[in-house]
């Protein structure tokens, strides 16, 4: 081979190589993970179909990607109907109806081609335009091509949650916590159904305030087991139950599973967006076992309330690894951004001694690690520590991130009822 030739054959090489790695994959984004807005009526997000019984043209259905490169995107729906029907399909301010044919089998369907010209979250929005049967579309995945896909990132499970995130409280070290003081406030607006925001969360539990429905919401205090057992309590053996000793007036209590085994108390109460709320957790060792006692401040009584307390078997220590989370446990709304403010919070030791917790580091749950929701994130604003998730916007936090908030250096006023 002359040198000519040879030049000719390593240019032609380069080019290829070029193309190859320009030309991403391409990719689907199931129907299992997609939400529909306002609310998931009229249509059915399913484990095993994706969407299914899409009778209703009152809402959208949305799959949400995360686009790392600029280019082209070019996208197909797969999709069936039981008669002939048309859906709008839009993104990136490109809007297309097309014709979903009445078919027994998934069919590819050409939707639409556009240009993603910056990095960031984009929506494949679609919604019910015509229908001469049920349903508008059984929609088992939008396939996505082009060079814009190139280390696109999308939600590929079921798991439709937003990931939980945590604020881990370090304690100076030789520091017994036998009292764990804490306060959440949840912006108006932020207090989405399925959401619990933990105040005070510690090594065998944990106590704060949820969404329950759009009529119920909740104080809750929860210990787990010993032992281990990942779900059926009825398999915990006695010796490692944790046992109830006490609970306040209308506060329900019961065993748990499914997150692990425990025992669990909760207290219907309307708390409101906006409002400031309290919380305390009580540690008293004896022997092997612990017992952890949660009271929550009433406003509007202007007094501490006794949610229950739990003797922990397998224990014997004061509280340890003090955190605090937010969490979005239903499926529906996963998409809908949340947010809540967590601070002041104190401890008080054994020997008596107030020390206020300033410093908080960051974390984040098995979804955030695998990479399956990248919209999360926390930080210390106007006095507080402060959590969000979900909304599908950049995360501004990352795994070990050190928060610090300014000390009030006033520690809480305590005067607990007396029985």
């Amino acid at each position: 081979m002359n040198k000519k030739t040879f030049l000719s054959a390593l240019l032609a090489i380069g080019l290829f190589a070029t193309h190859a790695l320009a030309q991403a994959p391409a990719v689907e984004l199931p129907g299992f993970a997609a939400y529909a807005d306002p609310a998931e009526e009229n249509v059915e997000i399913s484990y095993n179909k994706g969407v299914v019984n899409w009778t209703g043209n009152g809402n959208t259905v949305n799959f949400y990607f995360h686009a790392a490169t600029a280019g082209s995107l070019k996208v197909v729906l797969l999709a069936k109907a039981d008669a002939d029907s048309k859906v709008s399909v839009s993104v990136n301010g490109i809007e297309k109806i097309v014709s979903i044919p009445n078919s027994n089998e998934y069919t590819n369907i050409p939707v639409l081609q556009t240009n993603i010209k910056k990095p960031g979250f984009y929506c494949v929005v679609l919604k019910g335009v015509e229908k001469k049967g049920n349903v508008y579309a059984d929609v088992k995945a939008v396939a996505l091509s082009g060079t814009a896909t190139k280390e696109i990132q999308f939600n590929p499970k079921p798991w439709r949650r937003a990931a939980s995130v945590h604020l881990n409280y370090p304690v100076p070290e030789g520091k017994n916590v036998e009292w764990f003081y804490g306060e959440i406030k949840v912006p108006e607006g932020e207090d989405k159904l399925g959401t619990y925001f933990m105040s005070c969360g510690f090594h065998r539990g944990y106590f704060g305030m949820q969404v329950n429905s759009p009529v119920e919401r909740r104080i809750i205090f929860s210990v787990w087991d010993a032992g281990g057992e990942p779900e059926e309590r009825s398999k915990v053996k006695y010796e490692d139950q944790v046992v109830m000793l006490a609970k306040g007036d209308s506060v329900d209590a019961s065993g748990f599973g499914g997150e692990g085994t425990g025992g669990h108390s909760h207290w219907v109460y309307n708390w409101k967006a906006g409002e400031t709320y309290r919380f305390l957790m009580h540690s008293v060792p004896a022997g092997n076992t612990t017992t952890y006692t949660a009271y929550f401040y009433v406003p509007e009584h202007r007094e501490w309330k006794l949610i229950a307390s739990f003797r922990a078997p397998k224990d014997g220590k004061y509280m340890g690894h003090l955190y605090s989370f937010l969490e979005n446990f239903s499926f529906e709304n996963g998409h809908l951004g949340r947010k809540g403010y967590f601070g002041n919070h104190w401890i008080k030791t054994n020997s008596g001694e107030w020390i206020e917790l300033t410093k908080a580091k960051f974390s984040n749950d098995a979804t955030a690690k695998a990479k399956d929701r990248l919209d999360f994130g926390g930080g210390a604003e106007n006095g507080w520590f402060y959590l969000w998730n979900s909304g599908f916007k950049p995360a501004n936090a990352q795994y070990g991130d050190l928060f610090e908030r300014p000390a009030t250096g006033t520690p809480p006023v305590i005067e607990l009822p007396k029985f």
